[in-house]
């Protein structure tokens, strides 16, 4: 036990001595957070359009109100059409409205056509959209839509058939923060335990401590228990930091059990230890185990929902990346901040890190060596 203390201590001296395993393990992964955090900020979609009247009616004038009226996009006017679509190539705006000089009698026609007899043509009114932006483009579009089509049905005394019943529900609000948060603390726990005890363990066994190690009544157990520890010990005290950092500077919260959140922290922590420790037994070198450990950590943190949503990859990417335990413990971890998720929904993501880690252990007995 004794022993087992005093590699624990040792192993967290070494950590706080070395600024270079400070920097990246501790102070990096929090920046990262606070630049991606306020450079994306909320993700809402800002909608603006013009509106081009060559008609000048009280028609178009009610038509530019009730565009105005709906508040779905900032709505501007312009007398020059020329000058309308140069805006809107340049990005200023999403979309432009003409309103042709002929609208006003088009309404005042198809208010009478009771009363003469004829139906008379629809007016024609041009929006112009910018194609490179679908997106809040197509919301543009719509946002129009439902405005002609409300007068359009005004005037032809339209009865629809169907209603739609509007309920609200309140939702979680959730920005692009809360999302990156828990996907810090997942690679935090990563990158920790797999690239830096391949690296460690590869250098001590090339600089022959761990074969002095071997040579004293030092048990493998006692030396790897020490190991995971130190190593916890450090992930939780990252993981307090990111949250708090998250919760004082961009209101994050954490709506579940803490202790859930801490129990996929130690599972984490243990799966990328072992998978760390497999790497330290292949790699010769500590110039090799370096990039082993990257050719498996960076693809992981691109494709293990760190950074984007696995729902938003290719379909044939999602199988295979629902396979890695970086997936699930971001998964887990984003589920108990985000939804306040309990052990039951998140039995699936805590069964397969559980299995990660202990097939990831007894590859490592078998890789590991002291020399």
């Amino acid at each position: 036990m004794k022993a087992y203390i005093q590699l624990t201590m040792a192993q967290l001296r070494i950590f706080m001595r070395n600024r270079q395993v400070i920097f990246f393990s501790l102070l990096f992964p929090v920046l990262l957070m606070v630049m991606l955090g306020s450079f994306v900020g909320d993700s809402g979609v800002s909608l603006s359009g013009l509106i081009v009247d060559q008609d000048e009616s009280q028609a178009s004038g009610q038509l530019i109100a009730s565009l105005e009226q709906q508040g779905i996009a900032e709505v501007g006017q312009s007398a020059d059409l020329e000058e309308a679509l140069d805006l809107l190539e340049k990005g200023e705006h999403q979309f432009v409205l003409v309103i042709p000089d002929n609208y006003d009698e088009t309404v005042m026609a198809w208010q009478k056509q009771g009363e003469t007899g004829p139906v008379p043509d629809p007016a024609s009114l041009t929006v112009y959209y910018d194609e490179t932006n679908m997106v809040t483009s197509q919301l543009g579009l719509v946002a129009v839509r439902q405005v002609i089509d409300g007068i359009s049905k005004n005037l032809t005394d339209y009865q629809p058939a169907l209603v739609m019943e509007q309920k609200p529900v309140e939702s979680l609000g959730l920005q692009y923060i809360d999302f990156l948060v828990p996907g810090i603390v997942a690679m935090m726990i990563m990158s920790n335990n797999l690239n830096g005890v391949a690296g460690q363990i590869a250098a001590w066994r090339e600089r022959g401590i761990l074969r002095r190690m071997q040579s004293t009544p030092l048990r493998a157990s006692t030396f790897i228990s020490a190991q995971i520890t130190a190593r916890l010990l450090l992930n939780g005290f990252q993981a307090v930091i990111v949250l708090l950092i998250g919760f004082l500077f961009f209101d994050t919260q954490v709506r579940g059990s803490w202790l859930l959140l801490l129990l996929f922290v130690i599972l984490g922590t243990l799966t990328f230890i072992a998978m760390g420790f497999i790497i330290a037994g292949l790699a010769r070198t500590p110039e090799s185990a370096g990039p082993i450990a990257g050719m498996i950590s960076f693809p992981m943190l691109f494709l293990g929902g760190v950074f984007f949503p696995i729902s938003s990859m290719p379909s044939f990417l999602q199988a295979m990346v629902k396979t890695l335990p970086i997936s699930h413990l971001s998964t887990a971890l984003r589920q108990v901040m985000n939804v306040g998720a309990d052990l039951v929904a998140l039995w699936p993501q805590a069964l397969v890190l559980f299995g990660w880690m202990i097939v990831s252990f007894l590859v490592a007995s078998y890789t590991f060596k002291w020399e």
